[in-house]
């Protein structure tokens, strides 16, 4: 489940991204009253019901987005308890796919992969994904590192997650109005 937080640093990775989205969860619950998201935010990754996991997009957008091989019962057990596993993780401020830390990508391609072994999103260095977006302002992202971006560092982004082709797009859209919420 993809949405965008409407806080700075994160609208910075959606502009350095290209794309809306800032901010991705994984549904891992749906035996309750309301489906739960397992996610990666500041300061840990938690658990969310999905309304509120909603209500915190800006413009009240979401994109779902499935794996094109839908997972066994078996891997959604697994998905469940890799989820789980990584609750209470510190969150990552550098988006280092290397940190003991998490961040709300990583966290997502790692549960998916541990759980069915399908790898979703592309692991790039910083150089690479702001090359790709030449008008990128670096500005924020000089200040944000002290002056020194980790040109090599890699990471992944929920803008790769959402483009990959081992996830199939089921829904793009305005889910509410933020104006009558």
């Amino acid at each position: 489940m993809f949405i965008r937080l409407p806080v700075r640093l994160f609208r910075e990775v959606a502009d350095a991204t290209g794309t809306w989205t800032n901010h991705v969860g994984i549904v891992v619950d749906t035996s309750g009253a309301e489906p739960v998201v397992a996610e990666s935010t500041f300061p840990w990754a938690k658990l969310t019901p999905l309304t509120r996991f909603v209500q915190r997009s800006e413009g009240g957008r979401l994109a779902l987005a499935r794996l094109a091989t839908p997972p066994t019962a078996d891997e959604q057990r697994r998905m469940q308890a890799a989820a789980e596993r990584r609750i209470g993780t510190l969150y990552d401020t550098g988006f280092n796919l290397r940190s003991r830390r998490q961040f709300c990508s990583r966290y997502v391609r790692e549960v998916l992969g541990d759980a069915t072994g399908i790898e979703v999103g592309d692991v790039e260095t910083f150089s690479t994904l702001l090359a790709r977006r030449p008008g990128a302002k670096l500005g924020f992202w000089r200040l944000w590192y002290f002056g020194r971006i980790p040109w090599a560092r890699e990471t992944v982004t929920p803008a790769s997650l959402l483009r990959c082709g081992r996830l199939t797009l089921e829904f793009d859209g305005i889910v509410f109005d933020p104006r009558r919420a």
